[in-house]
């Protein structure tokens, strides 16, 4: 009796054992998610500041005239205008797949300075000597202080992406900027003062990347050539030949400009990618 009992528990337990398996489903098969690339997306405004040194130059060419305009002396060289500037940017983006088209606009603090000194001899020389004849007295000497105080540009760029988040640019356009001419003419220190507004060009190149979020940073090199900025100051002092003593002056500004810089990009810094 007892061998029977345990027989029919055994059966019983197969038996339900073999029941709760055919309730079970199966399980369904679960696609794993899709893989979500963020890439950025360079379109669109920003603003941003940026800091740098120039290395300026002007080549500069000065006479000294009668008062009939008869030239007396000429001197011609170049002067160094290096200085820290600052300033901030505009500008807006398109990106067309690894290409990125855009325009900017920069104001740019400058405290670019330099000066140069000749002096105009007495007595009447012959060229090669540069000096044809000059008035009768002690020797002049003639200080030419010139400043950069700010200047601008506004440039198209294009660039290609490295990366995703680096990008890679050429730059050019309009550039235009105030020089300030302070002259010292002989010893009793008379003074003329001149400010100029140029407009030239400007071209360049640089590297811009992502640094996280909506910021870039980037590391720019321009070169600005403003053209010429000229001024004439005529003195009390007599000249040979008749009537006082004019200075001419005409200089050629130009700019090696390295700064760096930082960008903040309006909208969404990236887009997801299937």
């Amino acid at each position: 009796m007892k061998r029977i009992v345990m027989g029919m528990a055994a059966a019983i337990s197969l038996l339900a054992t073999g029941a709760m398996a055919a309730d079970l489903a199966p399980r369904p098969y679960v696609k794993a998610p899709p893989v979500v690339a963020a890439v950025y997306d360079w379109t669109g405004f920003y603003i941003g500041g940026n800091i740098g040194y120039s290395w300026g130059r002007s080549r500069d060419d000065s006479t000294l005239t009668n008062g009939a305009g008869t030239v007396l002396f000429t001197s011609s060289d170049r002067a160094n205008m290096d200085g820290v500037i600052g300033g901030a940017q505009i500008g807006y983006n398109w990106q067309v797949q690894n290409w990125v088209w855009g325009l900017e606009a920069d104001i740019q603090g400058s405290d670019q300075k330099g000066s140069r000194i000749f002096t105009c001899p007495t007595g009447v020389c012959t060229p090669p000597f540069g000096v044809i004849a000059v008035f009768p007295g002690p020797a002049v000497p003639v200080t030419l202080d010139q400043k950069l105080t700010w200047f601008g540009t506004v440039r198209g760029r294009v660039g290609i992406l490295a990366t995703p988040t680096v990008l890679f640019y050429a730059t050019g356009g309009l550039a235009y900027g105030e020089v300030k001419t302070t002259e010292t003419i002989g010893a009793a220190a008379a003074v003329f003062s001149n400010s100029d507004t140029r407009v030239g060009y400007t071209v360049g190149a640089g590297v811009e990347g992502v640094i996280g979020g909506n910021w870039t940073a980037k590391l720019e090199y321009l070169w600005v050539d403003l053209g010429r900025t000229s001024g004439a100051f005529t003195t009390a002092i007599p000249a040979l030949g008749g009537g006082v003593l004019t200075s001419n002056y005409s200089s050629r500004i130009t700019d090696n400009i390295l700064r760096v810089g930082v960008n903040y990009k309006f909208g969404g810094p990236v887009v997801a990618k299937y």
